[in-house]
């Protein structure tokens, strides 16, 4: 089993937690990943982290499609790659609705089909074995839309990066899940149970059966809070106040990705209650209504040896690589000695 730890994005003020980092790499920790919304950059972070540490690989979880052209994209993955001595890991994704008209001001259109031109650009910059050119329904490379100057010309890039890099995508939806099983490496569910694998795993053997990946080709990477010490309940929590933020309110009621993924889970019910509470204003009480069940299914929570026990389930599972999400280098260290 390989780990990732997960650093995110930051909140009010930038920080890293670089003792962490450090940790995890000197643990064994396959990986460190950062992240984006609508506040810190996404790669910013991982040089930083990069130039301060020897050979833990730089994920990026994810770069969003709407705030970068896939040349820009390819152009950052490389750069990063190169400086990095081959350790970067590029992850993409369309965000929501929400980010994408609210924030980068592009229309959140057809996600799947950008998804799809987007990542056949880049790897088209990335193979370098002929000048890019892609005339699809979301991308027109080289441009010949309104407002052109009818000078554009297919391009090859001038650094040469490596054609084998990981490319991962974000999802959570069948569709989504099936097309990155089809055209990525790996995938990055934001939670998932290892009991309840079929959940992602039938779309992705349909998605791996369209691109002609085995199963051992392709990485579902979940990320995996962890929460370590004495009280379960007060480790749920943490675990708790996100899923009622990505359940009740990371989306508009009629489009939320996170609540439509909690229904697949089992949990129908309880879904449209803490959506109902969350969207009400009543916050605390969508945090209480995230059942302990739940939390326990898709996290590690409570003392070590409860932790360790649940590992077991994670181990039996199809999945290869687990991210986590702590704050605490005695849980990392835990981790590493129980996934060793």
């Amino acid at each position: 089993m390989k780990l990732g730890l997960i650093a995110g994005y930051s909140g009010a003020q930038m920080g890293l937690p670089m003792d962490l980092i450090l940790g995890a790499e000197a643990a064994g920790f396959d990986s460190i990943w950062t992240g984006e919304a609508y506040g810190s950059d996404v790669i910013t972070p991982l040089a930083w982290i990069g130039a301060l540490t020897k050979k833990i690989k730089l994920g990026a979880g994810i770069m969003q499609m709407p705030g970068r052209s896939p040349a820009m994209t390819a152009m950052t993955a490389m750069t990063l790659d190169a400086l990095s001595g081959g350790r970067f890991i590029l992850g993409v994704g369309p965000s929501g609705p929400q980010v994408a008209e609210g924030w980068h001001g592009m229309p959140y259109g057809k996600p799947l089909q950008r998804t799809r031109e987007y990542v056949e650009i880049v790897k088209m910059i990335l193979a370098r074995e002929k000048p890019v050119e892609l005339h699809g329904k979301e991308f027109d490379v080289p441009y010949t839309g309104p407002g052109s100057t009818g000078l554009g010309k297919p391009l090859k890039s001038i650094l040469h990066g490596r054609k084998d890099m990981k490319i991962y995508s974000a999802s959570i939806s069948p569709k989504g899940l099936e097309l990155a099983a089809e055209i990525t490496d790996g995938v990055l569910p934001i939670w998932m149970s290892p009991e309840k694998y079929n959940v992602i795993g039938d779309a992705v053997k349909a998605g791996l059966a369209k691109g002609h990946k085995t199963a051992d080709q392709f990485d579902v990477a979940p990320f995996v809070t962890c929460v370590m010490g004495p009280d379960v309940e007060k480790c749920r929590m943490p675990v708790k106040a996100n899923m009622a933020l990505y359940i009740g309110g990371m989306g508009a009621r009629s489009r939320n990705f996170y609540n439509d993924y909690a229904t697949r889970l089992g949990y129908p019910a309880e879904a449209k209650e803490i959506q109902d509470l969350y969207l009400g204003g009543k916050k605390n009480e969508a945090m209480a209504a995230i059942p302990d069940k739940l939390v326990d299914e898709v996290a590690l929570v409570g003392p070590k040896e409860r932790i360790i026990e649940r590992l077991q389930a994670w181990k039996a599972s199809p999945i290869k690589t687990m991210l986590i999400g702590t704050g605490s280098l005695d849980t990392v260290r835990v981790l590493a000695e129980a996934c060793a």
